[in-house]
């Protein structure tokens, strides 16, 4: 079969591996979930804030909305995580996830102002199998889940494990979901 022809079953030619640049795989894993956080933002209607400088939370991200009841735009602040240590599709009903006891107090605070949630990215671990893209969509490997850890226990010495809910994906309809708890007042 030569390059550019269909392969069985219709799908996409397979083409030669590009030279990809030297920026190193965890800086591309943080751009890949910023790209993520983006794409579910804007189906969902919300404006994004980075905060700078940055004091332990990646992003802002508002919704406005005439149904909100505490005021008429709420935001959650966001922490971004990326890894590619866990397998797509994990068992069970949660999955381990470590962070700095440093980072967890910072999340874990109650009460609070402004919710925050910890969005955690399952990617593969070759940027080859990261993206797939075709004429009528863009598919972004593997998924995002959120939770939310206020009041969360620090129990390590120096880093402790959280779980985070498979049943969690964050999507567009979660992030509406989310927004739309907070904006009646209650928790994400």
């Amino acid at each position: 079969m030569s390059l550019g022809q269909a392969e069985p079953g219709g799908l996409p030619p397979q083409r030669a591996a590009p030279v990809r640049g030297s920026l190193a795989t965890t800086a591309c894993m943080e751009t890949l979930q910023v790209g993520y956080l983006h794409a579910v933002a804007a189906a969902a209607g919300c404006s994004l804030a980075q905060p700078f400088p940055d004091n332990g939370v990646d992003w802002h991200v508002s919704h406005g909305s005439p149904g909100h009841t505490v005021d008429d735009e709420v935001t959650i602040k966001v922490q971004l995580k990326c890894t590619y240590q866990l397998p797509p599709r994990p068992t069970g009903s949660t999955f381990p996830f470590t962070l700095d006891n440093d980072h967890l107090v910072k999340l874990a605070r109650t009460p609070v102002a402004v919710h925050k949630i910890l969005v955690v990215m399952i990617v593969p671990r070759d940027p080859e199998d990261w993206l797939r893209a075709s004429h009528d969509r863009l598919d972004l490997r593997h998924c995002c889940y959120w939770t939310n850890l206020a009041g969360h226990p620090v129990t390590g010495r120096r880093r402790t494990t959280v779980r985070v809910p498979t049943a969690r994906i964050f999507d567009d309809r979660a992030l509406c979901e989310i927004m739309t708890r907070v904006g009646r007042g209650g928790r994400p």
